[in-house]
């Protein structure tokens, strides 16, 4: 195997190039264009824009260029014309690092304009998530975490050194909903106000999204699906923040490479041990 970086030494190398990419994302919003929707299972999986695209472009660029020996996996692979100069799109062996890519994380937020859509770039072991960075472009804002060390908040412009540890004090008493967990929303909302995806967003009016979590927005989330490149990676931030995170009956999570189509099979986040038995207790009554 190939000298390999290391996870801190991927996310620092890359930052730059997804500072410019943040800001391409946040100069071009008010201008974009959607292009055709893609096969996926709601209306937020299938929104695709010329920002996706081209981000996800910039990047791998950049991959290919710093790092031409990791491993490299992309939402919209399918689309751009850099998968096949990769020596690998899928988990590797222990310490063959996998870096995932979702290059407009809320592209339908992202699309009506709204502030919490994000850049997300992950690194990943067979097992776990090693590293994982989230920026917020229209916020001036990125979380990071590394494994066992801990999640940080900085502005866009700080290096990764200048950033403060992420502490939510008090956050909303507030859960998201993903799409096909709507039904949670009765039995949840006499202790918290529900927000359902499915029902409650708005091309005017901003909702809170996973991300969310990171913010003290909402203090719980529930996912049909935990994606690598996006719920998973969040929940894995919220986890180093001292946030609990399960999958839907309870249990740890599984090692990364037990998992089919990049999944984790559904996910349960919580600020508290309260909040994650209710919201756990909520899904084990509809399922």
């Amino acid at each position: 195997m190939p000298d390999l970086p290391t996870p801190r030494q991927i996310i620092e190398t890359l930052l730059p190039q997804l500072r410019v990419a943040a800001a391409y994302a946040y100069e071009i919003q008010s201008r974009i264009a959607s292009l055709p929707s893609k096969d996926a299972d709601n209306f937020f999986g299938a929104a695709l824009s010329d920002a996706d695209l081209s981000v996800q472009t910039f990047i791998e660029v950049a991959m290919l260029g710093l790092f031409p020996q990791v491993r490299f996996f992309g939402e919209e692979h399918e689309k751009t014309y850099n998968t096949k100069y990769f020596r690998g799109i899928t988990l590797g062996e222990q310490d063959d690092y996998l870096v995932t890519l979702d290059p407009i994380d809320g592209t339908r937020f992202y699309l009506d304009g709204h502030s919490n859509f994000q850049i997300i770039l992950s690194v990943l072991n067979r097992d776990d998530f090693e590293g994982a960075i989230a920026i917020t472009p229209a916020q001036n804002i990125y979380y990071y975490a590394l494994r066992g060390q801990g999640a940080f908040k900085g502005h866009l412009h700080d290096s990764l050194e200048d950033c403060v540890p992420l502490q939510v004090e008090s956050p909303q008493n507030a859960v998201f909903l993903g799409f096909s967990m709507g039904g949670l929303a009765k039995p949840l909302q006499d202790r918290y106000s529900v927000i359902s995806v499915s029902t409650d967003y708005s091309q005017q009016t901003r909702i809170p999204s996973v991300n969310g979590l990171l913010s003290g927005e909402i203090s719980g989330a529930v996912l049909a699906k935990g994606n690598f490149i996006d719920g998973a990676a969040l929940a894995f931030i919220a986890r180093e923040m001292g946030y609990i995170a399960t999958t839907l009956d309870g249990s740890p999570f599984p090692p990364l490479h037990t998992c089919e189509n990049y999944q984790l099979p559904g996910l349960v986040i919580a600020a508290t041990e309260q909040i994650l038995m209710d919201l756990l207790r909520a899904v084990k009554a509809q399922l």
